[in-house]
């Protein structure tokens, strides 16, 4: 996922551990947890989009996956963002950004990066090229700063509580390790480098023939019973899950499935979106699925 204008195509995401520095902006990585790793500088999100419509509360980055378009020169570098409020009762509070870049640009190399990383791409970096503050909690716009040591930036007011209670309040006399020592906030999910793999197209015909004991492996009798009943007459929304779970099983630890353009595996009938349902983009152009 570190090559520079790359495009994925199909595939399943896995997500596996990795050395700090491959999940920075420089890298071009494709990502669940931490702090989401910007492409550009300039027209990101500030905090009142990224604040839950329900509660008003900061939401937490989920994922990125990094989803170059060469074909399209201002989206040779493409990250597609995912934030939610993991917080009940608002978890369902869902927020998606794209952040693009030609590949000539004032922030990366024209060519690929490079696979040998300077030392301070291990450590975390809260400022932008473009000389703008980030959020030492959650790693987005902090326009706001401490009124002490005007050194610390933070989103909100939330997280600039957040952050006195839990560290700054004693780190602030000593500004000279303000960049070296940033607490765990307990508000980022763990991170995790995304691999993505092409995904073998099985068809359901051959999917019967097979043998189902290798594809349900470990997962017991529940699943059996589930295979079961499949033999049975089923509603709409019983054939749906099914088809989901049978998909699924075939590869249970994807946490991503990635194809722009393809049609989606829905997990339930109710619900569905129709065409109608789905607005245009502020250019008008159609949307269509990717991931």
């Amino acid at each position: 996922m570190g090559t520079s204008g790359k495009c994925l195509g199909h595939g399943l995401g896995f997500a596996e551990l990795a050395r700090a520095w491959r999940l920075r902006s420089g890298q071009f990585p494709t990502k669940v947890g931490g702090r989401p790793a910007w492409l550009g500088a300039s027209g990101l999100p500030g905090p009142g989009a990224l604040a839950c419509a329900q509660c008003g509360r900061p939401l937490s980055f989920l994922l990125q996956v990094y989803a170059s378009l060469p074909c399209h020169a201002n989206a040779f570098h493409r990250g597609v963002f995912l934030f939610c409020y993991r917080e009940p009762p608002c978890c369902a509070s869902l927020r998606v950004f794209r952040n693009q870049l030609p590949r000539k640009n004032d922030f990366y190399s024209y060519e690929p990066p490079s696979e040998n990383p300077l030392p301070e791409t291990e450590s975390v970096c809260l400022q932008l090229k473009s000389g703008a503050h980030l959020c030492r909690v959650c790693g987005c716009l902090g326009p706001k700063t401490c009124s002490r040591c005007h050194k610390v930036y933070d989103c909100s007011k939330e997280h600039q509580t957040l952050d006195w209670r839990l560290g700054h309040k004693q780190a602030c006399a000593r500004p000279d390790h303000l960049d070296h020592i940033i607490p765990d906030h307990n508000f980022l999910f763990p991170e995790f480098e995304i691999v993505i793999e092409t995904e073998d197209e099985i068809l359901p015909e051959v999917v019967e023939k097979e043998d189902y004991s290798e594809i349900i492996g470990s997962m017991g009798e529940a699943l059996e019973e589930e295979l079961d009943s499949m033999a049975k007459p089923e509603s709409r929304e019983e054939k749906i899950f099914q088809k989901f779970k049978t998909q699924i099983a075939l590869e249970p630890e994807q946490i991503l499935r990635y194809g722009r353009g393809i049609a989606p595996i829905w997990i339930s009938g109710e619900n569905i979106p129709q065409e109608k349902d789905i607005p245009d983009c502020p250019c008008g152009a159609k949307r269509i699925f990717e991931f």
